[in-house]
């Protein structure tokens, strides 16, 4: 069962990350594009609010491969010093926590692309409907949650293979 919960996430979790990575260029084609217009008088239009839409892509969709990797910030001085047993169960507790955080914090981010959905918001300049991206932002907490419980998983099978 860990293992198809963990093939899954890495799965999807890569995909995203491309993704990202497509929003990333975007992002920077459309910044630097504004840059070199505005000197000449004329600025993109809505530069503003896609770079907001694509910045919120480049930071949520590659959150479940950077845990997978590790490649967040970790502070780890006091965890150093615990014996291995106890650096697993505060992993299992942190692991079990950062899911359940961000489950609510998937479950708020829909409610309110829900929200502006059916209020019909649209962006400033260009009326973009967002509420896409929002809900995209809900689906990206949605899998680092699962990727943390593939987590929390291995540490409860680790802590039973100590025994």
């Amino acid at each position: 069962m860990i293992l198809i919960l963990e093939r899954i996430s890495h799965e999807l979790s890569k995909w995203f990350s491309w993704i990202g990575g497509v929003a990333l260029l975007s992002l920077t084609g459309i910044a630097c594009a504004n840059m070199l217009m505005r000197p000449m008088g004329t600025p993109m239009t809505g530069a503003y609010e896609l770079v907001g839409f694509f910045g919120a892509l480049v930071v949520a969709l590659p959150l479940g491969y950077a845990q997978i990797t590790r490649s967040h910030i970790s502070v780890d001085i006091l965890a150093t010093r615990y014996s291995k047993r106890m650096q697993r169960i505060m992993n299992i507790i942190s692991s079990f926590l950062c899911m359940i955080f961000f489950i609510l914090v998937a479950w708020q981010s829909a409610i309110y692309a829900s929200t502006i959905w059916k209020r019909g918001e649209t962006s400033e300049t260009l009326r973009i409907i967002y509420h896409p991206f929002v809900y995209v932002v809900a689906l990206c907490c949605l899998l680092l949650a699962l990727v943390l419980l593939v987590d929390f998983l291995k540490s409860i099978a680790l802590m039973k293979g100590d025994k």
